[in-house]
């Protein structure tokens, strides 16, 4: 995945464009509105990470321009503003997705990786498959050694958000955007009631639990131990 970060903070910018190479992506970096705007215009980037405040153009304007000439490249806003009416400002000005500062990388790369995922015209994934744990999305079904889990429609879309990220974490911000809608913390144990069902559903019976907490990050589905 080639990604194109544009954020004047240099220590920041070079935390992410280290940090995307190690997770075995290219990346490039522009300091300031215009030149990022000049990089993004040049093509061939799957993801644009862009922050909010830039000196020369910011980057809602940024976004907005790309957007007005065509380009339907994923963008991702970061920003220290993270007010419910921040989020809609930049998901109207085009973004596809709104982070706010101070973030976890391991969010960061799952979402940009995401972004990439569902811009990719030809991928059209239907099934899901973690060990003996098979999602259908077409038929509605869930399976596990072969055998029907009945799952309430949160609780399917909450395990088809996990299946989807298998072997990574995935944050409580990600599935109250993601799975809830919420795009603010709303303060409740939903998400751990709704983990605690589904987690008795699929695991209750067998010698391998699936759906691991990983303490202090969030939760994570994969095949054996974490």
């Amino acid at each position: 995945m080639r990604v194109l970060v544009i954020e004047d903070d240099k220590e920041a910018a070079g935390f992410l464009q280290k940090s995307l190479k190690e997770s075995g992506h290219s990346a490039d970096v522009a300091g300031d509105g215009e030149n990022g705007l000049g990089l993004a215009r040049e093509g061939g980037y799957d993801v644009l990470i862009v922050d909010r405040m830039l000196p020369l153009l910011d980057g809602l304007a940024i976004v907005k321009t790309i957007r007005a000439e065509g380009d339907r490249t994923p963008v991702l806003i970061l920003s220290a503003l993270g007010e419910v009416d921040d989020r809609v400002k930049g998901l109207r000005a085009g973004g596809d997705d709104y982070l706010t500062k101070p973030y976890a990388y391991s969010e960061l790369l799952a979402r940009i990786e995401a972004l990439a995922r569902r811009s990719a015209p030809d991928e059209q994934v239907t099934r899901y498959v973690v060990g003996e744990l098979v999602l259908d999305r077409l038929s509605h079904r869930v399976t596990r050694g072969g055998e029907n889990v009945i799952l309430q429609p949160r609780e399917f879309r909450l395990l088809e958000y996990l299946m989807r990220h298998a072997g990574q974490v995935v944050t409580r911000t990600m599935l109250l955007e993601n799975v809830w809608d919420y795009h603010f913390d709303p303060q409740t144990n939903v998400i751990d009631v709704h983990v605690s069902r589904l987690r008795a559903k699929i695991d209750k019976g067998f010698s391998t639990p699936l759906l691991h907490t990983i303490r202090g990050a969030g939760y994570m589905i994969r095949d054996g131990d974490v």
